[in-house]
């Protein structure tokens, strides 16, 4: 064989060679990491598993959540509502004592000396009751809605008339009441005792 041959053949077997090595290139590329870094290539998808799997079973919170707080409630008998049941309480007795108070006298035919007038029956005794009513109304509505009573708005301010209204009507049945159980004779005291019941209707019908 001669050198024109062998020279050939050298260079189609070189050919053949570098084609080799590229397809094997392709297939597998030259793996240069070391021995650790290969270790813990293998080992992160398992570390990675654990954590996750972790996670999911621990379902318990790191931090206690607030129990939620009750919703307040008001008090059933607090001081405005005393003062409305006082109020009412109030204008109940007031519709009683008129409907029990007794006749003024007799018209035709009257004896020479009249008989003591009562003084302690229940027509008396509903009317010194709705005094101390209306005495109770007018302390407690002082107390618990002075704040509500200012002189600047005006006369007709709807909470400067209750106080007006209510403490007027108030003092005009305490006047009656004892206009007319300090007498033994027959006193002028109706009018005076239902106007004071009017006020004081007139006063809770502006509150409520």
């Amino acid at each position: 064989m001669d050198v024109k041959q062998r020279s050939g053949m050298a260079l189609a077997g070189a050919v053949m060679l570098a084609w080799t090595g590229l397809a094997g290139a392709q297939e597998a590329p030259l793996d240069l990491s070391t021995p650790a870094q290969a270790y813990a290539q293998r080992a992160m998808p398992m570390m990675l598993a654990a954590n996750d799997s972790v996670v999911a079973t621990d379902k318990s919170p790191s931090v206690t959540a607030p129990s939620a707080q009750p919703e307040f409630e008001e008090s059933w008998l607090t001081g405005g509502k005393a003062h409305m049941v006082l109020g009412l309480a109030t204008i109940a007795t007031a519709l009683a004592t008129g409907a029990t108070a007794p006749g003024e006298g007799c018209e035709t035919n009257c004896p020479a000396v009249l008989p003591p007038r009562e003084t302690n029956g229940t027509h008396a005794k509903l009317a010194k009751l709705t005094t101390a009513l209306a005495v109770a109304t007018v302390a407690t509505g002082l107390y618990y809605h002075w704040d509500d009573f200012h002189l600047e708005d005006g006369l007709t301010d709807p909470d400067n008339l209750h106080v007006i209204l209510g403490v007027t009507g108030a003092a005009l049945m305490a006047y009656a009441t004892a206009k007319s159980a300090g007498s033994t004779t027959p006193v002028s005291h109706a009018g005076m005792g239902m106007a004071g019941a009017y006020g004081m209707i007139a006063a809770v019908k502006i509150a409520w």
